[in-house]
């Protein structure tokens, strides 16, 4: 009875590399989810160590203390912040065995195409939690500016509050990779940069709707910065696609 063939070509180009076998694509697959969650898991230990001065720099927006409700609430706190850092930590070298995963499988083109983009998406998420920490002290300032001393005041839990500041540092983070999306999108014909230029007005008022269904709290701060840095990343999305498919649009 004949063997099946189980032979994948993982590359476009005639350039001499080994050709893996399904069995061998697994193995190497299982290899570097393994490297990923070791990478992570190391960065969570030293995150478990460096906990307490992150709540500390996290915390100086307000001055009245944080609350935890529970016997294992601050351990637990400070377990979920370590994964957090973990992630922040370890996702370069998860980028890195994404890429050298897939990589392989791509034309010389498509390498050369997608490349710049693996740390242009690590530093797009560092910028946008940067902005979502120059952001936090506004929004809470704003939020706490309603109670009323004596009749009103802030019981907040350190829950609630670190529960706050992830949903605001991951919105703002992953809207960073706003333009690196819109590009992406283009390479395979969805939008076009006069499509884009066309569509700017309504573009910009869904940027702006978007905001504020996206930004925890409801304070007018973070879905106003949101708004002026997603335009104009709207704007740079225009000018890298155009560039993008200049070389093509010349053919």
């Amino acid at each position: 009875m004949p063997v099946p063939d189980t032979t994948l070509i993982d590359s476009g180009d005639d350039s001499g590399e080994k050709v893996m076998t399904l069995v061998e694509h697994l193995t190497e697959l299982r290899r570097r989810i393994f490297i990923s969650l070791l990478a992570v898991v190391l960065g969570a230990i030293l995150g478990f160590i460096v906990a307490p001065e992150v709540i500390r720099i996290l915390k100086a927006p307000i001055s009245q203390p944080l609350y935890f409700t529970s016997p294992g609430g601050a351990f637990f706190l400070q377990l979920k912040l370590a994964l957090m850092i973990g992630i922040v930590l370890g996702s370069p070298i998860v980028l890195y065995e994404l890429w050298a995963f897939i990589a392989p499988g791509l034309t010389p083109g498509e390498r050369r195409t997608a490349r710049p983009w693996i740390p242009l998406a690590l530093l797009f998420l560092v910028l946008g939690v940067g902005v979502a920490y120059v952001t936090l002290p506004l929004a809470m300032g704003f939020l706490l500016g309603f109670a009323i001393p004596g009749l009103v005041e802030p019981l907040i839990t350190a829950d609630a509050y670190f529960g706050f500041v992830t949903v605001l540092f991951l919105a703002f983070g992953l809207v960073m990779e706003f333009p690196i999306v819109i590009v992406l999108l283009s390479k395979v014909g969805i939008v076009t940069a006069d499509q884009m230029r066309r569509n700017r007005r309504y573009v910009f008022l869904g940027i702006a709707i978007f905001a504020v269904v996206i930004t925890p709290g409801g304070d007018p701060f973070s879905p106003t910065i949101m708004t002026l840095v997603m335009y104009p990343l709207y704007e740079l999305s225009i000018r890298l696609v155009a560039r993008s498919n200049a070389p093509a649009e010349a053919e």
